[in-house]
């Protein structure tokens, strides 16, 4: 109660400040209304937007599984590098990924990127050491008499893990790997520094046309928010059926913020 009571009192003198500075006036609204070529560059924004994330989400999956499976390993040769790489990209801002590939990447080899590949190649390593960590998590939460069980019927380690303990632990993660998509998503608006136009940048161009950056951000964080809660729904969702479908099951955390809970491979 006093935090609603804290949020209100903010939301009542956020109101006062933008009616003293006449941002509830008509003029800066009517846009809104009568130009609809400003929701088609919102919708390229966010065509672009989408595209980014549904690239860096194909390519962070399947690195995210070949890490995974690397700091699994037992042989220290793939195990050690596994985690190098888990924890660098894990540990490295992601602005600083995408710049590297856009300013970076042209003096050191010679080939200047695209706006959208750099952010894409950002996206997918930052998130692709997240998604190994999340898998790991997974399949380290699963019984060990479902290793031995694979083990003694004649398979492999790796394909005890390959064919008994992924798909087992899939069930367990996608829950987490939905919620890391949110956060996929809401990182492409980091393209902006690059030049990419996506939602962000689309709507940063049309404050410099309309003159009124308070109304146009709302309305792009709006776009954001819907789709986000859509996505977290949808996990919600997924993870709710799962419980019915197979009972309680360990939660797996998103490991974005936990840097020093991650411990090394069996």
């Amino acid at each position: 109660m006093v935090g609603v009571a804290v949020i209100a009192l903010l939301v009542y003198l956020a109101a006062r400040q933008l009616s003293a500075k006449g941002q509830f006036d008509a003029d800066l609204y009517r846009p809104f209304l009568e130009e609809p070529q400003i929701y088609e560059r919102l919708a390229e924004g966010l065509r672009n937007t989408l595209k980014a994330a549904a690239f860096g989400l194909a390519l962070a999956l399947p690195l995210g599984v070949v890490l995974a499976f690397g700091r699994l390993s037992r042989r220290w040769f793939i195990r050690i590098p596994s985690v190098g790489i888990i924890e660098f990209f894990r540990a490295t801002p992601l602005l600083l990924l995408i710049l590297f590939f856009f300013l970076s990447f042209p003096i050191v080899f010679s080939t200047r990127l695209e706006p959208l590949t750099a952010l894409v190649l950002g996206l997918t390593l930052y998130n692709g050491a997240v998604i190994a960590e999340i898998i790991r998590a997974g399949i380290q939460s699963l019984p060990t008499g479902q290793s031995e069980a694979a083990l003694a019927v004649g398979l492999t380690r790796g394909q005890a893990q390959r064919l008994v303990l992924l798909p087992q632990a899939v069930r367990i993660m996608l829950p987490s790997l939905v919620s890391q998509l949110v956060v996929l998503l809401k990182d492409t608006s980091l393209g902006f520094i690059v030049g990419f136009e996506e939602l962000l940048r689309i709507g940063g161009q049309l404050v410099e046309v309309l003159r009124n950056p308070v109304q146009t951000y709302v309305l792009v964080a709006l776009v954001y928010i819907v789709i986000n809660i859509s996505l977290g729904r949808l996990a919600s969702w997924i993870e709710s059926r799962q419980r019915r479908t197979y009972g309680a099951a360990v939660p797996v955390q998103t490991v974005e913020s936990g840097m020093g809970q991650a411990g090394g491979g069996p």
